[in-house]
């Protein structure tokens, strides 16, 4: 039981860590000299870097995109503190459906971030074809998993001894 509770908790921990470097990290979009994230665009030359925020020609949808982000980053540590109290005030044999229904929340908001910039990506790139998605988009996406599978851990979960 000890191993079980040991393995969700540093699921959840990961789940918690890819949420804050996906939304924090400037690799959204990359291009061979420049990278853009949800908050700003940056261009390397050969003497330095210049970091610009997101233009306002973004519209709602980038602010959508940061709003789902954070979002899905503070349910997560909410989930975690609520598997930690639930962990010790529920009665054998129940199951930790609000740490689940959070979890279930968080993943639907990186979820719904991803699939809004995955959307927009040519208004928010000006159908750029040389850039690529960077790996802080793909880390999105592996949160998005790593949270849902989490949610539905812990609906399954009951608590024992």
């Amino acid at each position: 039981m000890l191993l079980i509770l040991l393995f969700i908790i540093l699921f959840h921990l990961a789940s918690v860590v890819l949420l804050f470097i996906s939304t924090i990290n400037n690799a959204w979009w990359t291009k061979t000299n420049s990278t853009a994230d949800i908050w700003q665009i940056c261009t390397t030359n050969e003497t330095a870097t210049y970091c610009s925020p997101v233009p306002s020609t973004y519209g709602e949808y980038i602010q959508a995109v940061q709003a789902t982000m954070i979002l899905s980053t503070i349910l997560c540590c909410i989930g975690f503190l609520s598997f930690v109290l639930q962990l010790f005030r529920l009665k054998q044999g129940e199951r930790f459906v609000f740490t689940a229904i959070i979890q279930m929340l968080s993943s639907l908001s990186v979820m719904v971030a991803a699939a809004i910039y995955t959307d927009q990506k040519d208004a928010f790139h000006n159908n750029d074809k040389e850039g690529d998605y960077g790996y802080s988009f793909i880390l999105a996406w592996i949160a998005f998993a790593f949270t849902f599978v989490s949610g539905v851990m812990y609906l399954i979960l009951r608590k024992r001894k």
